[in-house]
Protein backbone atom coordinates (compact mmCIF):
# COMPACT_ATOMS: atom_id res chain seq x y z
CA UNK A 1 0.00 0.00 0.00
CA UNK A 2 2.74 2.81 1.48
CA UNK A 3 6.27 1.92 -0.21
CA UNK A 4 9.31 4.23 0.85
CA UNK A 5 11.95 4.01 -1.57
CA UNK A 6 15.53 5.71 -0.81
CA UNK A 7 13.95 9.16 0.30
CA UNK A 8 15.96 11.58 2.09
CA UNK A 9 15.00 14.65 3.51
CA UNK A 10 16.83 17.94 4.70
CA UNK A 11 16.38 20.79 7.23
CA UNK A 12 18.33 23.44 5.42
CA UNK A 13 21.62 21.85 5.22
CA UNK A 14 21.11 19.03 7.45
CA UNK A 15 20.10 15.83 6.08
CA UNK A 16 18.04 13.95 8.82
CA UNK A 17 16.37 11.20 6.78
CA UNK A 18 19.28 9.02 4.86
CA UNK A 19 18.22 6.78 2.45
CA UNK A 20 15.17 5.49 4.15
CA UNK A 21 12.76 2.70 2.73
CA UNK A 22 10.32 0.64 3.67
CA UNK A 23 6.97 -0.92 2.88
CA UNK A 24 3.32 -1.09 4.46
CA UNK A 25 1.05 -3.58 3.66
CA UNK A 26 -2.59 -3.24 3.53
CA UNK A 27 -4.52 -4.10 6.24
CA UNK A 28 -1.74 -4.36 8.30
CA UNK A 29 -0.39 -2.16 11.33
CA UNK A 30 3.21 -1.24 10.66
CA UNK A 31 5.38 0.58 13.74
CA UNK A 32 8.26 2.63 13.14
CA UNK A 33 10.24 2.49 16.43
CA UNK A 34 13.37 5.10 17.20
CA UNK A 35 14.50 7.50 19.94
CA UNK A 36 13.64 11.24 19.92
CA UNK A 37 15.79 12.94 17.41
CA UNK A 38 16.04 9.74 15.29
CA UNK A 39 13.69 11.28 12.29
CA UNK A 40 10.67 9.45 12.98
CA UNK A 41 8.30 12.84 13.17
CA UNK A 42 10.19 14.02 9.52
CA UNK A 43 9.35 10.81 7.83
CA UNK A 44 5.95 11.27 8.75
CA UNK A 45 5.94 15.19 7.20
CA UNK A 46 7.47 13.93 4.31
CA UNK A 47 4.79 11.35 3.80
CA UNK A 48 2.09 14.62 4.16
CA UNK A 49 3.97 16.21 1.76
CA UNK A 50 4.98 19.31 4.27
CA UNK A 51 8.65 18.74 3.46
CA UNK A 52 9.38 17.48 0.12
CA UNK A 53 12.35 14.95 0.05
CA UNK A 54 15.82 15.45 -2.17
CA UNK A 55 15.57 12.43 -3.08
CA UNK A 56 13.66 8.89 -3.67
CA UNK A 57 10.26 8.16 -4.04
CA UNK A 58 7.19 7.23 -2.12
CA UNK A 59 3.93 5.52 -3.41
CA UNK A 60 0.94 5.03 -2.65
CA UNK A 61 -1.20 2.77 -3.60
CA UNK A 62 1.49 2.18 -6.69
CA UNK A 63 1.23 5.81 -7.33
CA UNK A 64 3.68 8.29 -6.34
CA UNK A 65 2.66 10.73 -4.28
CA UNK A 66 5.95 12.80 -2.96
CA UNK A 67 5.70 15.85 -5.44
CA UNK A 68 1.98 16.40 -4.33
CA UNK A 69 0.52 18.76 -2.05
CA UNK A 70 -0.32 18.00 1.58
CA UNK A 71 -4.43 18.41 0.69
CA UNK A 72 -4.02 16.46 -2.44
CA UNK A 73 -2.34 13.37 0.01
CA UNK A 74 -5.42 13.74 2.13
CA UNK A 75 -7.52 13.43 -1.18
CA UNK A 76 -5.63 10.02 -1.84
CA UNK A 77 -6.95 8.78 1.71
CA UNK A 78 -4.06 9.37 3.91
CA UNK A 79 -4.67 11.42 6.96
CA UNK A 80 -2.70 11.70 10.38
CA UNK A 81 -3.20 12.09 14.44
CA UNK A 82 0.01 14.38 14.86
CA UNK A 83 1.87 14.72 17.74
CA UNK A 84 0.75 15.86 20.92
CA UNK A 85 -2.79 15.03 19.07
CA UNK A 86 -3.41 19.01 18.25
CA UNK A 87 -7.29 19.28 18.64
CA UNK A 88 -9.16 22.60 18.07
CA UNK A 89 -9.37 23.64 21.66
CA UNK A 90 -11.95 26.30 21.38
CA UNK A 91 -14.14 24.36 19.02
CA UNK A 92 -16.53 21.71 20.29
CA UNK A 93 -16.23 17.71 20.01
CA UNK A 94 -18.72 17.94 16.67
CA UNK A 95 -16.74 20.95 14.86
CA UNK A 96 -13.78 19.04 15.55
CA UNK A 97 -14.85 16.03 13.65
CA UNK A 98 -16.42 18.55 10.94
CA UNK A 99 -13.25 19.72 10.01
CA UNK A 100 -11.79 16.27 9.71
CA UNK A 101 -13.82 15.68 7.14
CA UNK A 102 -12.04 18.10 5.28
CA UNK A 103 -14.25 18.36 2.00
CA UNK A 104 -17.97 19.21 1.52
CA UNK A 105 -19.13 16.50 1.98
CA UNK A 106 -22.93 16.00 1.60
CA UNK A 107 -25.02 16.31 5.62
CA UNK A 108 -26.18 12.79 4.87
CA UNK A 109 -22.59 11.69 4.33
CA UNK A 110 -21.26 13.64 7.19
CA UNK A 111 -23.44 12.58 9.81
CA UNK A 112 -23.03 8.98 8.48
CA UNK A 113 -19.13 9.53 9.04
CA UNK A 114 -19.55 10.84 12.59
CA UNK A 115 -21.72 8.17 13.29
CA UNK A 116 -19.21 5.64 12.05
CA UNK A 117 -16.86 7.83 14.53
CA UNK A 118 -19.00 7.95 17.49
CA UNK A 119 -19.79 4.11 17.05
CA UNK A 120 -15.66 3.32 17.92
CA UNK A 121 -15.62 6.33 20.47
CA UNK A 122 -18.99 6.20 22.03
CA UNK A 123 -17.45 8.87 24.63
CA UNK A 124 -17.73 11.52 21.93
CA UNK A 125 -21.45 10.85 21.44
CA UNK A 126 -21.78 11.77 25.39
CA UNK A 127 -19.55 15.09 24.59
CA UNK A 128 -20.22 15.98 21.12
CA UNK A 129 -21.05 19.62 22.03
CA UNK A 130 -17.91 20.42 24.46
CA UNK A 131 -15.09 22.37 23.81
CA UNK A 132 -12.03 19.91 23.23
CA UNK A 133 -9.87 22.21 25.80
CA UNK A 134 -12.39 20.96 28.45
CA UNK A 135 -11.90 17.45 28.17
CA UNK A 136 -9.30 15.01 29.34
CA UNK A 137 -6.25 13.80 27.65
CA UNK A 138 -7.62 10.28 26.95
CA UNK A 139 -10.96 12.07 25.52
CA UNK A 140 -8.61 14.57 23.57
CA UNK A 141 -6.66 11.90 21.98
CA UNK A 142 -10.17 9.62 20.63
CA UNK A 143 -11.08 13.05 19.11
CA UNK A 144 -8.04 13.55 17.45
CA UNK A 145 -8.22 10.11 16.05
CA UNK A 146 -11.72 10.38 15.40
CA UNK A 147 -11.46 13.37 13.71
CA UNK A 148 -8.52 11.52 11.25
CA UNK A 149 -11.25 9.16 10.25
CA UNK A 150 -13.58 11.31 9.09
CA UNK A 151 -11.99 11.48 5.53
CA UNK A 152 -12.39 7.97 5.84
CA UNK A 153 -8.31 7.48 5.39
CA UNK A 154 -7.44 4.03 3.60
CA UNK A 155 -3.67 4.97 5.66
CA UNK A 156 -4.00 6.63 8.86
CA UNK A 157 -0.20 7.58 10.07
CA UNK A 158 -0.39 8.32 13.81
CA UNK A 159 2.92 10.30 15.40
CA UNK A 160 3.62 9.48 19.19
CA UNK A 161 -0.04 8.78 19.58
CA UNK A 162 0.49 7.96 23.67
CA UNK A 163 2.65 10.54 24.74
CA UNK A 164 1.46 12.32 27.64
CA UNK A 165 -0.75 9.52 28.49
CA UNK A 166 -1.16 7.82 31.73
CA UNK A 167 -0.63 4.13 31.62
CA UNK A 168 -4.34 3.20 31.96
CA UNK A 169 -4.73 5.36 29.01
CA UNK A 170 -2.08 3.83 26.86
CA UNK A 171 -3.85 0.92 27.25
CA UNK A 172 -6.93 2.21 26.10
CA UNK A 173 -5.27 4.05 22.88
CA UNK A 174 -3.57 0.75 22.14
CA UNK A 175 -6.50 -0.94 22.10
CA UNK A 176 -8.22 1.80 19.74
CA UNK A 177 -5.96 1.82 17.17
CA UNK A 178 -6.34 -2.24 17.12
CA UNK A 179 -10.07 -1.61 16.71
CA UNK A 180 -9.55 0.87 13.86
CA UNK A 181 -7.77 -1.30 12.25
CA UNK A 182 -9.49 -4.52 12.42
CA UNK A 183 -12.32 -1.80 10.74
CA UNK A 184 -10.50 -1.58 7.47
CA UNK A 185 -7.61 0.94 8.52
CA UNK A 186 -4.29 0.31 7.79
CA UNK A 187 -1.62 1.81 10.18
CA UNK A 188 1.67 3.56 10.68
CA UNK A 189 2.10 3.83 14.36
CA UNK A 190 5.38 5.85 15.07
CA UNK A 191 6.16 5.51 18.72
CA UNK A 192 8.81 5.38 21.39
CA UNK A 193 6.64 2.71 23.58
CA UNK A 194 8.29 0.08 21.34
CA UNK A 195 6.65 -2.75 24.39
CA UNK A 196 3.48 -1.61 23.60
CA UNK A 197 3.63 -1.14 20.35
CA UNK A 198 5.43 -4.33 19.47
CA UNK A 199 2.24 -5.70 20.98
CA UNK A 200 -0.35 -4.82 18.12
CA UNK A 201 2.12 -4.18 15.60
CA UNK A 202 2.44 -6.71 12.45
CA UNK A 203 5.56 -5.41 10.85
CA UNK A 204 7.92 -2.60 12.19
CA UNK A 205 11.11 -0.36 11.01
CA UNK A 206 13.43 0.68 13.76
CA UNK A 207 15.04 3.99 12.83
CA UNK A 208 18.33 5.59 14.26
CA UNK A 209 20.00 9.10 12.73
CA UNK A 210 17.44 9.14 9.97
CA UNK A 211 18.85 5.55 8.76
CA UNK A 212 16.73 2.39 8.97
CA UNK A 213 18.45 0.27 10.83
CA UNK A 214 16.20 -2.83 11.66
CA UNK A 215 13.06 -4.56 9.76
CA UNK A 216 11.01 -7.57 10.21
CA UNK A 217 7.63 -8.75 11.98
CA UNK A 218 7.04 -7.94 15.32
CA UNK A 219 8.19 -11.31 16.88
CA UNK A 220 11.21 -10.55 14.95
CA UNK A 221 12.10 -6.99 16.17
CA UNK A 222 11.08 -8.32 20.00
CA UNK A 223 13.70 -11.15 19.76
CA UNK A 224 16.23 -8.56 18.27
CA UNK A 225 19.27 -7.64 20.33
CA UNK A 226 19.35 -4.16 19.55
CA UNK A 227 15.56 -3.55 20.19
CA UNK A 228 15.86 -5.54 23.65
CA UNK A 229 18.83 -3.61 24.40
CA UNK A 230 17.67 -0.26 23.84
CA UNK A 231 13.88 -0.49 24.08
CA UNK A 232 12.82 -3.31 26.06
CA UNK A 233 14.71 -3.82 29.20
CA UNK A 234 12.67 -3.81 32.18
Amino acid sequence: MLEVRDVSTRYGAITVLRAVSLQVARGQIACLLGPNGAGKTTLIRTLLGIMTPVAGTILFEGQRIDHLRPHQIVQRGIAVVPEGRRVFPRMSVDENLRMGAFRDWSATDLAARRERVFALFPRLAERRTQPAATMSGGEQAMLALGRALMSRPRLLLLDEPSLGLAPVLVEQLFAMIVAINRDGTTVLLVEQNARKTLEVAHTGFLIQKGEIVGAGSAAELRESEIVRHAYLRT
